[in-house]
């Protein structure tokens, strides 16, 4: 789990002071994302820290909530904490990160955005991808229930790719958490959607 003012760059001869962009090569093709680290800046850091990191790599998108009645697009697809295996396993992260959902963004189709537990302030590496515009995930007030989820960036090529993932057949299944216990997951895809690299964009 657009129309907020979004800064572009240009796919090619991006000077200095143009938006950073990442590639995620998934197993379904690739994702290129626009990232704003002058609305999100710690968490544009954070996010960068982990790719360039690797941790991302052979990762899975480990829960999809895709078409349904209420919303015919989807709701997002969720990746970025558990390593791909028979069960999925749960990555170590870094501390958490200030929630900066009061940018201004919002969680509109196409955008993406760190998920978290009921504690605002303890997003560290998962992220989401908004597929259609989820008004309540927003920030409205600096609250427990208020803060929302903070969006730093938005898919600029590959939103079929994340609209393919989005339609993958889903279920539970088993994962491995930090504290070595495995736990029934709702919505892992049945067959696993694999973030096999994550790099800057050249």
């Amino acid at each position: 789990m657009l129309f907020a003012s979004f800064a572009s760059a240009s796919a090619a001869g991006q000077d200095a002071t143009a938006n950073p962009r990442v590639v995620l090569e998934t197993s379904k093709g690739a994702i290129t994302i626009e990232l704003y680290p002058d609305k999100a800046p710690k968490t544009v850091e954070n996010f960068l820290q982990y790719i360039d990191s690797g941790h991302y790599n052979n990762t899975v998108f480990h829960r999809v909530i895709g078409p349904n009645p209420r919303q015919p697009q989807g709701f997002m697809i969720q990746g970025g904490g558990f390593a791909a295996g028979q069960p999925i396993s749960e990555k170590a992260t870094r501390a958490p990160i200030p929630n900066e959902a009061d940018n201004g963004l919002r969680n509109e189709r196409g955008t993406i955005a760190m998920a978290r537990t009921s504690d605002p302030h303890s997003a560290s590496a998962q992220f989401f991808i908004n597929l259609s515009d989820n008004a309540f995930l927003n920030h409205t007030a600096k609250t427990q229930s208020g803060w929302g989820y903070a969006v730093f960036g938005k898919v600029v090529e590959g939103m079929d790719v994340v609209d393919q993932i989005a339609r993958v057949q889903t279920g539970r299944a088993p994962a491995r958490v930090s504290s070595g216990q495995t736990a029934p997951f709702d919505d892992v895809p049945v067959e696993p959607v694999v973030i096999r690299s994550a790099r800057r964009a050249q």
